[in-house]
């Protein structure tokens, strides 16, 4: 591809059913997909940016409904290469907004055979963002080795790097999401976190000034932590800190908002946006994708998003 990607994005697919009834009683389940990254990934792309995704997709009946969903999205999968193992899969019933029922299906699928052969230095070199997870790294040993060798490329060619440790107790243990963070937070530019999850598993820290600081002590220069309890964002930036709430509370389903989130901001960050202002941006376009069901399906569109954001900023 010729053309500059403002993003390349790196981790797994997986296929998505989902239902707004309980699964013993779902009669019929929505076809979707969805992935933390690649979540991020299309929430940028809708925004307006240019995006990369590198991963791998299994050769099963899966294949074309997700290559060509992306292809339609306008993603580019230039990068993205075929494997014989299974593409993974979760079904997710929200019922009700107190009621989640979420199965994944995700040992031994296509995305754990990601490895540095999957990555090109002159593919890293022609965009401004490379973003990547922990979960991405949880996959397997080659894909963390993969998240490792692209960060530290980007870094040596002066490409901007976003992480976020993502930490799930159900994909990886804290002593494990401590160690792929260490392998990569030297070469971390902009840092994504979760005060809920991330905090006391990764950081052993319970104040989001004092993770903020020690982030800014590490070299990373800009620090988003989502606040569930505060019910918004801590923008840590240039010595400042800036809180921003949450657009809404009126969600019915938060899958994925976070990883939307991040793409929202990394979109508006890559389009001239001050730190602050992403955040404010990216709030907006998380809140409307949490008042629909899935990752995917639900987020919105830029006229959407921006027709807000210049309202409610002048």
């Amino acid at each position: 591809m010729d053309e500059k990607l403002d993003i390349i994005a790196i981790g797994e697919s997986l296929v998505e059913l989902s239902t707004n009834a309980k699964m013993s009683e779902a009669s019929c389940l929505y076809k979707s997909y969805g992935g933390d990254v690649l979540a991020s990934a299309i929430a940028a792309l809708r925004m307006g940016s240019k995006v990369g995704f590198i991963t791998r997709v299994g050769d099963d009946p899966f294949k074309e409904f997700l290559l060509e969903s992306w292809q339609y999205e306008g993603l580019d999968i230039s990068q993205v290469k075929l494997t014989n193992e299974a593409n993974g899969l979760y079904i997710i019933a929200r019922p009700s907004l107190n009621e989640k029922e979420i199965v994944h299906y995700r040992k031994k699928i296509a995305p754990s055979k990601l490895s540095i052969e999957d990555i090109s230095e002159e593919y890293i070199k022609n965009s401004s963002i490379v973003y990547s997870s922990g979960i991405t790294q949880s996959l397997s040993p080659s894909a963390d080795e993969a998240v490792e060798y692209a960060f530290k490329l980007a870094k040596s060619n002066g490409i901007t790097t976003a992480y976020d440790p993502n930490y799930h107790s159900r994909l990886t243990t804290p002593e494990d999401a401590k160690e792929a963070f260490a392998r990569v937070d030297s070469y971390v530019d902009i840092m994504f976190m979760n005060t809920k999850h991330d905090f006391v598993n990764i950081l052993d820290i319970d104040s989001y000034e004092n993770a903020i600081k020690k982030l800014w002590d590490m070299g990373i220069s800009i620090v988003v932590l989502k606040s569930i309890d505060r019910n918004g964002y801590f923008t840590g930036y240039n010595g400042n800190i800036v809180f921003t709430e949450f657009f809404t509370s009126d969600y019915v389903d938060t899958t994925c908002s976070g990883d939307v989130f991040n793409g929202g901001f990394l979109h508006a960050y890559t389009h001239g946006f001050t730190p602050f202002e992403a955040t404010r941006f990216a709030a907006i376009l998380a809140g409307i994708q949490a008042k629909g069901i899935g990752a995917i399906k639900s987020i919105p569109y830029k006229d959407e998003v921006y027709s807000i954001y210049r309202g409610n900023n002048g």
